[in-house]
């Protein structure tokens, strides 16, 4: 490798740095929208896919270890059910189910709102599996929004687990997004939670980032993007393994920020270039 190739490298390398050092001094984050799901118990999900059964992964999600699994089950309530419920895992200590509002009102139940893992004393429910079925008197949530962090994020975001926040959002239909748990471990990868209901009023979609704003601050209507016909959004988070040039001409943002490890073909790197979008890597 010659002299200059290194330099070329290096200095690429240190450029993505200053980039994802910038995103996180700036206070913006990620935004993912969760969908229905549940989370089975090992005894829960043999009662569902028979004895001896375990769970099998269909994708990585975005946070470290947690995959949305092949299985799926029926969610029933007092009015209706929802088919086809994506099981996350791996298998959990206790069994809880995560809707919307939405959902809750097509089941004909009243779940609380809660942060997950808290279910005690929640909403009943009924569920169904190709093998058996449950009825459960607790385990049925609408989840909380939530920021998941690492403990450097938090001390760069200057925030601490447990502390709420506001994340506002720019676009046709701006929107703030109050009382936001945070919740910090090093187990975690930086990213806000939200329902579909919740994405819905805001017309979120994916790639979307928000603006932590910590209590006390405020912000001026000059600081805040004015609405506009097409949500302008200056960066793009790609979650895939792979970066492909059919990838890079889909997005529309002019800068694209990769997670660690994340593989760009050279064609990618052309096209990038070709339109004019930056590549960097978050932490």
């Amino acid at each position: 490798m010659n002299q200059q190739l290194i330099e070329q490298i290096v200095g690429e390398v240190l450029e993505q740095l200053q980039k994802v050092e910038q995103v996180l001094s700036n206070d913006s984050i990620p935004i993912a929208v969760s969908a229905r799901h549940v989370h089975l118990s090992q005894q829960h999900v043999e009662a569902l896919f028979g004895k001896g059964y375990e769970l099998t992964k269909k994708a990585d999600l975005s946070q470290p270890n947690q995959f949305a699994a092949n299985e799926t089950v029926v969610i029933a309530g007092p009015k209706g059910s929802i088919e086809r419920v994506r099981v996350l895992g791996p298998a959990r200590s206790l069994t809880q189910a995560e809707v919307s509002w939405t959902d809750a009102m097509k089941l004909g139940v009243k779940p609380p709102l809660r942060e997950s893992g808290d279910i005690e004393g929640s909403g009943a429910f009924t569920m169904i599996g190709p093998k058996g079925s449950l009825f459960l008197e607790e385990g049925l949530i609408v989840a909380q929004a939530h920021i998941h962090m690492t403990t450097m994020d938090a001390k760069q975001l200057n925030v601490q687990s447990g502390e709420y926040v506001t994340v506002e959002v720019d676009g046709p239909r701006p929107v703030a997004y109050r009382n936001v748990k945070i919740r910090v471990s090093d187990k975690y990868r930086l990213e806000m939670h939200i329902d579909t209901d919740e994405a819905n009023a805001g017309l979120i979609s994916k790639g979307a980032i928000g603006r932590l704003i910590k209590a006390g601050e405020n912000y001026t209507q000059s600081q805040i993007e004015a609405p506009s016909l097409k949500v302008e959004k200056t960066a793009s988070y790609f979650q895939k393994k792979l970066l492909s040039k059919d990838d890079v001409r889909e997005i529309e943002t002019k800068e694209i920020i990769l997670e660690k490890g994340t593989i760009i073909t050279a064609l990618a790197k052309d096209t990038a270039r070709e339109l004019g979008i930056s590549i960097s890597f978050r932490k």
